[in-house]
């Protein structure tokens, strides 16, 4: 690919990849979360599914000190960062990061006792992703995962439009819980992402990155171009937040 897309995601990468997340989240909600997966086994296998860099991760690695932990994601660079990450704290032998589809991640079936997905599932559609995660999950298993809602009706156009464009078929929570109930999932609980986890892993780390490479590309208009498009995005949330939310869903298997 040539040209000005090729541009946007050269520089979309250099600013992602540099984070210590790709987007909302922290350590105390992954607690949280886990907390609800009453019963796992002591050493539980678990799929981090759309995984990036690994901020999560490495979250599951340090509050189930047991767990076996596969991460996949598509892109090969935030997996080569996230083993460099698993080498460096010594967690070889606990975390197999692997390059490989969301959609055909090749992993057997009913092999997993906890699936982790924050942020990701909205690139399969909720109902397929859904499907997926339950044929590879064993009976009783859980399934976690975080997904962006509409909070309000009628959101400002400007906010509308940003959505629109990534995740079309955004709806409410209730649509999410709705979809869990026909998927044969029983929905455990779920709750709603604090700003400080849009903040201080994500967007604080962002606003800073950009910065930086503000300073690398000064005499570069197009790269210039690209992060005044990609600095917009926390602006809009310190903006519209109360239209829109993350949320945690913990879901079980039957």
């Amino acid at each position: 690919m040539t040209g000005p897309a090729s541009r946007f995601w050269e520089v979309f990468f250099e600013l992602y990849e540099s984070l210590p997340r790709q987007g909302p989240g922290n350590r105390a909600c992954a607690a949280r979360a886990i907390a609800m997966c009453q019963g796992l086994p002591p050493s539980p296998a678990v799929l981090d599914l759309g995984c990036g860099v690994g901020g999560q991760t490495l979250h599951l690695a340090a509050l189930l000190h047991g767990a076996l932990i596969t991460a996949i994601d598509n892109h090969a660079p935030s997996i080569e960062r996230l083993r460099a990450a698993v080498a460096e704290r010594g967690l070889s032998d606990r975390v197999r990061s692997m390059v490989g589809d969301m959609a055909h991640p090749g992993l057997p079936p009913e092999s997993f006792d906890l699936i982790w997905s924050e942020g990701a599932l909205y690139n399969l559609g909720i109902d397929n992703a859904l499907r997926i995660c339950r044929e590879l999950l064993r009976p009783g298993g859980y399934l976690a995962f975080t997904d962006a809602v509409w909070r309000k009706e009628n959101p400002p156009s400007e906010i509308k439009a940003s959505f629109d464009f990534d995740y079309p078929t955004m709806g409410k929570v209730a649509d999410i819980v709705a979809a869990i109930g026909t998927s044969r999932f029983s929905l455990v609980d779920h709750f709603t992402l604090p700003d400080e986890a849009w903040w201080d892993d994500f967007y604080t780390p962002m606003e800073r990155r950009i910065e930086e490479l503000r300073g690398r590309y000064a005499g570069d208009a197009e790269a210039l171009g690209v992060l005044d498009q990609l600095a917009k995005e926390p602006k809009l949330h310190q903006r519209y937040s109360d239209y829109y939310a993350y949320e945690f869903f913990v879901a079980r298997r039957g």
